[in-house]
């Protein structure tokens, strides 16, 4: 039965026509503190909920802070990892919920985070593997998200390095990957083509131009990309409702570009 409970899981958030998703992580508050945008956390949820976003992510203790009971439905994405700016090694990432803690407050899904290449890799590999078979166990998706940090790692948006990292989230067991963009859809393709699971992008750090954001979006749809999971350059935007109806009509819409920036 957790097969099914998977299944019917992730068509709350992974659109059933299109295969593809929006989310927007908004988990910030715990590596950065409460930086603008995230302030209000119901208003910031409402607001990209309006928009056509398919789930947010927040960390165990924001659900009761940031459900709103009006508004357009969202799903909602636990995060069990965690570090903050302030520590020793912000790359090395602890689980700090349960998968059952997170089943109990109506998680539509479970997402980890794992550095490959960090100095501690080994503990948030066990890790993994471990939140895995708990996934697999209580039928919730798994998103992982998998990034190339760490002193051998040269370029985090290298095609060799992100496939591996996209490759690592199908091994260890994940249902969606979400790794960085290699910046053009040929590399892109490369990285999806090596990887058995859904690849959804990253934001990155803000972007000055929405333009930029939406034409990396579609840069990675037309490499085979299932979506995107961007937060900063969604909640810290001028105005998150538009920016999030644009990425809708490139990611469910098919929308070009030019047409989707149009809208208002």
């Amino acid at each position: 039965m957790s097969m099914i409970g998977k299944a019917i899981r992730m068509e709350r958030f992974v659109k059933r026509d299109t295969g593809r998703t929006i989310i927007v992580p908004m988990d910030h508050g715990v590596g950065v503190g409460p930086i603008p945008g995230l302030t209000n956390l119901p208003d910031a949820i409402n607001k990209v909920a309006l928009g056509g976003a398919n789930a947010v992510l927040v960390h165990m203790g924001m659900v009761k802070h940031g459900h709103r009971k009006y508004g357009n439905d969202v799903g909602l994405i636990i995060h069990l990892s965690a570090s903050t700016a302030l520590g020793p090694n912000s790359n090395h990432k602890v689980l700090v919920t349960a998968v059952e803690e997170a089943i109990k407050v109506g998680a539509d899904a479970i997402s980890i985070h794992v550095n490959v290449g960090a100095e501690d890799e080994p503990e948030m590999l066990a890790g993994f593997g471990r939140v895995a078979q708990k996934c697999d166990e209580w039928g919730m998706p798994l998103l992982a998200m998998v990034y190339p940090r760490g002193p051998k790692i040269t370029n985090e948006y290298g095609k060799d390095v992100v496939a591996h990292a996209a490759r690592l989230g199908a091994e260890l067991g994940a249902d969606i990957v979400k790794t960085n963009y290699t910046g053009d859809i040929d590399s892109f393709k490369e990285v999806v083509k090596g990887c058995p699971i859904p690849v959804i992008i990253a934001g990155g750090p803000h972007m000055e131009s929405e333009l930029d954001l939406l034409e990396m979006i579609a840069g990675s749809l037309e490499a085979g990309g299932k979506g995107v999971a961007i937060g900063r350059n969604v909640f810290q935007s001028d105005d998150p409702t538009r920016t999030i109806k644009r990425i809708n009509a490139i990611v469910h819409g098919g929308f070009t570009v030019e047409e989707a920036f149009k809208i208002d």
